[in-house]
């Protein structure tokens, strides 16, 4: 094959979970079938990867300084959910179960591979939680992985300590974690089944 289109299969490779055959189709379809759509995706991905940057409040994505979860009036001040990436607040927004606002970290503690609290935003979390003074309750939904885990401890019991030194009605809340719905109990993890067992609430 011509360098250009190596090069654009090289380029197309750099997707998750694109290999080289899948990569090769996609060139081959956008050059033969699609060129307008082709000519209008480069145009989006370099208007998207110079233009979009982080919220100034919730680290989440933005066009301008600040999103639009952040300057809509019709969210609930008074939650707060914290999670690891953008990808979580998009998959809480598609179950349409949350009207709160969002803090990203973008990643989680891991102090072996140089990632503290200045890496994941922790400082401005803290003098998040310290200014909102219509903030009620902290939800933390980081990932369920033993970095996750550890993470979520960590802001749990800072957060505490800074309600406590500046006289704050917060709650502190995490995900349940246990049973999917649709779950046959034979086919869920032990760690998964204790957990939803310790997290047991009264039937209504």
């Amino acid at each position: 094959m011509t360098p250009k289109f190596h090069a654009m299969v090289q380029a197309l490779k750099v997707l998750p979970g694109v290999g080289p055959k899948t990569a090769a189709r996609m060139a081959i379809e956008l050059i033969e079938r699609k060129p307008e759509a082709g000519l209008k995706l480069a145009g989006a991905l370099q208007t998207g990867i110079t233009e979009i940057q982080h919220c100034r409040i919730c680290r989440s994505y933005a066009d301008e300084e600040v999103c639009t979860i952040c300057t809509d009036p019709k969210r609930d001040e008074s939650m707060l959910c914290v999670v690891e990436s953008v990808s979580d607040v998009m998959a809480i927004e598609d179950s349409g179960g949350f009207r709160g606002r969002y803090f990203v970290l973008g990643g989680h503690l891991s102090p072996l591979d140089g990632i503290g609290m200045e890496q994941i935003g922790l400082p401005q979390l803290f003098e998040l939680v310290k200014n909102n003074q219509a903030l009620s309750e902290l939800i933390i939904a980081t990932n369920a992985t033993v970095e996750g885990q550890a993470t979520a401890h960590f802001i749990q019991q800072r957060v505490r300590q800074i309600a406590l030194a500046e006289v704050l009605s917060l709650k502190v809340s995490r995900l349940a974690q246990g049973v999917p719905m649709g779950g046959e109990l034979e086919y869920i993890d032990g760690l998964t089944l204790s957990q939803a067992l310790k997290d047991r609430f009264e039937a209504k």
